[in-house]
């Protein structure tokens, strides 16, 4: 069977004492591979290789950074048919989910190649008498990033392209569930000319975590994943006197005014609720009906547009979404259908009752709707992460507006309406990061930062864009005055390295 083991000084390595974990085909639920689990030996040797390739990368001009970077993404593109396989076949979204995903991360990557424009910094000339002031933007030293299964390739590429761009070595823990990709791309940063160091990748469980967290060498910490652990990734590396962005879960809300159109906003639904398989922490999980002529409307049409979806392996074209990523994960959703059911919310389509022939063993769960969901009931409250959609509804637009404000998490929302007054007030007055005006998943482009507020986002920078490269520097200030010179004619200046 296949064995994953680690990429450390830009080559393949093992170790041969090391734990190892299963690598599951989400679409038939068998092991197919093995991954090495890093022992704190392991973790701790890729990050005193990521500190010692620090010197001379941190000296290594920006413009020739970003020349790397630039073949980099020549390279990801090359190979985007073999990186969107490894991301199906371990994930279990289609195809062509895979590769959108994979040129989201690319688009970071391009805007790293331009990194140079960011880490200008900015100048005052005569702030006194003979007295200038100027900034410098650099780097940290040894950065690590821990990465969620849904996005093997992207969320990854949020994090060490802006990294290394700004002069960081960086230490990448990808999600044990799917690292086959996270490990390719590390080779092919290679390929375009990184140095051997500047990024390593460890795969891991807990223990890996924790030594990144603990080690005095890493500088900063990148998290995605679930709110819980987010919040202990975030308070136990601050402890560690570390910087972190540790992003956790979602629960984002449209809200569909009456006035919105009703076939292009249930096509919006469709896709943002059960695309990926509802694993996305920018998917649409609750909608918002204002009205009950709006709710009646919207359930009509999505019911009949939901049970058209094809639902099944990435080796099928005609899938729309595959299977959860693993069976726990698979569970559990389950168990959160059972639970809404028992809550006393109104089962529209049962996503438990689905099951592909010839992939029994998946772990496939179908469209969901829940209808009459309140605001105390699990699964309002909670992220479940799959293709289980609940929808409410409220008298007013105001109503509507509370419920988004009021709920704990706070990562994205959008409105549907052709009102410019509410998408207005909307924008202004929702307390959420990103905010979507009849865009259902609100994602920012790469030159724009990715962050939601309250328990969706622990720590003071979104990532990539420019807050990425504020999270991935620090200023340094300088206040520089000659009175006079005194180098004098036989004075040589030296020549500094």
């Amino acid at each position: 069977m296949k064995k994953i083991s680690h990429f450390i000084d830009g080559k393949i390595y093992s170790d041969d004492k090391s734990r190892l974990g299963p690598i599951f085909n989400p679409a038939i639920g068998e092991e197919i591979a093995k991954v090495e689990l890093a022992s704190k030996t392991t973790v701790e040797m890729a990050i005193e290789n990521s500190a010692k390739a620090f010197q001379k990368w941190s000296k290594t001009t920006p413009i020739n950074r970003a020349r790397i970077l630039a073949k980099f993404k020549d390279l990801l593109i090359k190979n985007m048919d073999d990186l969107a396989v490894m991301v199906s076949e371990q994930h279990g979204k289609t195809i062509p989910d895979a590769k959108g995903s994979i040129q989201r991360g690319i688009e970071v990557v391009e805007y790293a190649t331009g990194i140079t424009d960011s880490l200008k910094g900015d100048h005052s000339a005569n702030v006194g008498t003979n007295v200038d002031s100027h900034t410098l933007r650099q780097p940290l030293g040894v950065c690590a990033g821990i990465t969620p299964f849904n996005f093997p390739a992207m969320v990854p590429m949020w994090m060490f392209p802006v990294a290394i761009a700004c002069g960081n070595t960086f230490v990448l823990k990808p999600s044990e569930k799917d690292p086959s990709c996270p490990m390719k791309l590390a080779e092919l940063a290679i390929q375009a000319g990184l140095p051997p160091g500047v990024l390593n990748c460890v795969n891991g469980d807990k223990e890996a975590v924790d030594t990144l967290l603990e080690s005095k060498t890493v500088q900063a910490i990148s998290f995605v994943g679930s709110t819980p652990i987010a919040e202990y990734v975030y308070h136990t590396g601050t402890k560690n006197n570390k910087r972190v962005q540790a992003l956790g879960g979602a629960k984002n809300h449209m809200i569909i005014m009456p006035d919105a159109d009703i076939d292009k906003t249930t096509d919006a639904l469709i896709g943002s609720a059960f695309g990926s398989a509802g694993e996305r922490c920018m998917a649409i999980s609750v909608a918002v009906c204002v009205g009950k002529k709006t709710n009646e409307k919207i359930k009509t049409k999505l019911l009949k547009e939901a049970s058209k979806l094809n639902v099944g392996p990435y080796t099928d074209e005609k899938s729309d979404f595959g299977p959860l990523n693993n069976q726990a994960h698979f569970k559990k959703v389950l168990g959160y259908i059972d639970t809404g059911e028992k809550e006393g919310a109104k089962l529209l389509a049962d996503g438990r009752k689905f099951k592909k022939q010839g992939y029994e063993n998946g772990y496939f769960v179908g469209p969901t709707i829940f209808n009459d969901v309140k605001p105390d009931m699990k699964i309002y409250k909670e992220e479940i992460f799959g293709p289980v959609l609940s929808m409410m509804t409220t008298e007013t637009y105001e109503d509507a507006l509370k419920l988004v404000n009021d709920h704990e998490l706070g990562n994205g929302a959008a409105v549907f309406t052709k009102s410019g007054n509410i998408a207005k007030h909307f924008t202004e007055n929702a307390k959420i990061g990103m905010i979507g005006v009849n865009v259902p998943i609100p994602v920012p482009v790469a030159y724009h930062s990715f962050g939601g507020w309250k328990r969706s986002l622990f720590g003071d920078h979104s990532m990539h864009g420019p807050e990425g490269v504020r999270f991935y520097t620090k200023l340094k200030t300088a206040t520089v005055t000659w009175v006079e010179d005194n180098a004098g004619p036989e004075f040589t200046i030296p020549v500094l390295s």
